[in-house]
């Protein structure tokens, strides 16, 4: 382990415990650093010199991406058939190529959809094929899974070349992190202190509390039947997600009055009932082309009247009264 994993005691007595969790092979090793966005993707994939990347991705990645003045080749949104068609069509370009540096780059749960990645699927393709896969599980990571170590437990899935999270979701704590080879670890030197005290304690109530795993996804479940026959939205998010992704089932057409439509219903349903929901905002600079949307945000410590009682009959009241007109 390099000394730049950090340098307060702290982080040093515990660094054996934060390993074990966040990996299950002690081949792989782990680096921490103060913030997670563009600037440490853009260091990461510099190592990558072509990528086959979700076209629904993140800002963050997406613009880490570009910064790195890859080779970036989008493939349709969790969309199997169009990633293996990808992979093909870059495979039969490089046959004679002697070193392979190729990744597929995917989200395990969709900022911008709620969707979760089929990871199975996409293992047996980046075997079949000889690319490596880069997973961010900054949002299942403390969600999916028994113990909510995230996407690679909740699939059964062994060992991923690279993974990176941000602290920042559900061990409600600055900094991330990024596990992979020491070649990938070795290549980043990050010159600032991680404080890693709340990810340890989180990773503590986790280990000890069990059953908030189990209730996220009965709460999950609740708000899905809750949202169910909402007029002129629809669930477009996974079951298994705790981010509830509500989208248009019927465009205006102007992707302005589509955004107008959803902030009017958040605003609403604040203003009149205190429900504070979000709106999927975009910076004028991302070029995501996935559909604006409406996101819930659910927790094991919300009750089955925060969720039916409140959320799920406010949105329903105010989408039927905002949409009338568009259903």
């Amino acid at each position: 382990m390099r000394s730049y994993l950090s340098h307060v005691p702290l982080h040093w007595k515990n660094r054996e415990l934060v390993l074990a969790v966040l990996v299950d092979s002690m081949e792989q090793l782990i680096q921490f650093f103060i913030r997670m966005d563009f600037p440490l993707c853009s260091v990461l994939y510099q190592l990558l010199p072509k990528k086959e990347m979700d076209e629904g991705v993140h800002w963050g990645i997406r613009n880490g991406l570009d910064l790195s003045r890859s080779n970036i080749i989008y493939f349709k949104h969790n969309d199997i058939d169009s990633l293996r068609s990808t992979l093909e069509s870059v495979t039969a370009e490089n046959q004679r190529a002697k070193k392979l540096r190729r990744y597929i780059v995917i989200e395990a749960v969709y900022q911008n959809s709620g969707q979760i990645v089929p990871q199975d699927e996409i293992i047996r393709l980046k075997e079949k094929y000889r690319f490596r896969v880069s997973l961010d599980e900054s949002n299942p990571f403390g969600v999916l899974g028994r113990t909510g170590r995230g996407l690679t437990e909740h699939f059964g899935v062994e060992k991923i070349d690279i993974i990176t999270a941000a602290m920042g979701h559900a061990l409600a704590t600055e900094g991330g992190f990024c596990t992979g080879s020491a070649r990938v670890v070795d290549h980043q030197y990050i010159y600032r202190r991680a404080s890693i005290a709340a990810a340890i304690t989180a990773i503590d109530v986790l280990e000890e509390t069990p059953g908030l795993i189990t209730k996220l996804k009965e709460n999950i479940a609740i708000i899905w039947e809750g949202l169910s026959g909402i007029a002129g939205l629809s669930i477009a998010s996974n079951p298994d997600s705790p981010t509830v992704f509500l989208k248009l089932e019927k465009s205006t057409g102007s992707l302005k009055a589509n955004m107008d439509l959803l902030q009017d219903i958040a605003d609403r349903v604040l203003k009149e009932d205190s429900v504070l929901v979000l709106t999927s905002k975009r910076s004028t600079i991302d070029e995501c082309p996935l559909p604006f949307g409406i996101k819930l945000f659910v927790s094991a410590g919300h009750s089955k009247s925060d969720l039916l009682l409140k959320a799920s009959e406010s949105l329903k009241r105010v989408a039927g009264s905002v949409l009338k007109g568009y259903t």
